[in-house]
């Protein structure tokens, strides 16, 4: 599949902000501030906040004029389906919640000490329960400094996907795998990466896909950008062909600030559109 292709995804972590009092009105005035064709949005709330914002984004003022609503995900998923695990999340347990999920995250490698395999385990959950996965990868400031930035994006990717099915994995449709590139250390901090940083980790990224055999070189699977997203820099990711959306933190919770980053993804979707046709 050509970058034109594939589908452009904007997705809104909320992280740990947020109750289910206020959730609600936040994502019915996103929702209704971005509808704009050719762009999946996913909001990504707390756990406590699924259902609340699963019924302010169900209604017809959330949807874009190609019918296109906003889409709910979590923040993170167990790796069992059921059991002794205190406080976890599972992913049957989301049906009729979500149908996205973040996997990887680095805020939970680092807090919850997540490593590869076990973030491979939470994707191969959630891809059985149909539950449409982002995946996490992205180095420390440490490791891109001496240049072993590919190498460790590398190396977690095939951690994460060792025993994953290549085929299997994003069966279904275009979305319903897709990888967020977030060096570690342009999150929260208010530094991030050039958009031409980001091109060059995509195409490291599908070097591995293919080399792990995903289908057509992985050149279907989309890579978006995580790491301080904002307005003023959603431009210069959004003009690199192997850039398809943005996993946006901080900014997310800022109805202005997602109106015009899904504003601008959408100009994107239109000329990977119009190049396609």
């Amino acid at each position: 599949m050509i970058g034109s292709m594939r589908p452009i995804i904007v997705a809104g972590n909320w992280k740990m902000h947020t109750t289910p009092a206020d959730a609600g009105e936040l994502a019915r005035t996103i929702a209704a501030r971005t509808r704009v064709d050719g762009v999946i949005r996913v909001l990504c709330p707390p756990f406590v906040c699924l259902a609340a914002v699963r019924d302010a984004v169900s209604g017809p003022d959330a949807a874009a004029p190609d019918g296109s609503g906003v889409a709910v995900g979590a923040q993170d998923v167990h790796h069992e389906a059921a059991g002794a695990f205190t406080g976890a999340i599972s992913a049957p347990m989301l049906a009729g919640l979500a149908t996205w999920t973040i996997v990887g995250h680095s805020e939970r490698r680092r807090d919850a000490c997540e490593t590869d395999e076990l973030i491979g385990r939470k994707l191969l959950a959630a891809r059985a329960a149909g539950l449409r996965t982002i995946l996490c990868v992205g180095e420390q400031l440490a490791e891109r400094e001496a240049g072993r930035a590919s190498d460790v994006v590398d190396r977690q990717l095939r951690g994460c996907l060792a025993a994953a099915d290549p085929v299997a994995i994003n069966a279904g449709d275009a979305a319903a795998f897709a990888i967020a590139y977030e060096p570690v250390w342009a999150i929260g901090t208010g530094r991030n990466a050039r958009g031409a940083d980001a091109a060059e980790m995509a195409a490291a990224i599908r070097q591995t896909l293919a080399a792990l055999g995903f289908p057509n070189g992985g050149a279907d699977v989309p890579v978006l950008y995580g790491g301080s997203v904002a307005s003023s820099n959603i431009d210069e990711f959004m003009a690199e062909p192997s850039i398809d959306g943005a996993l946006v933190g901080g900014a997310s919770l800022k109805p202005d600030e997602m109106a015009a980053i899904v504003a601008r993804a959408g100009l994107t979707a239109a000329a990977r559109a119009g190049a396609g046709a």
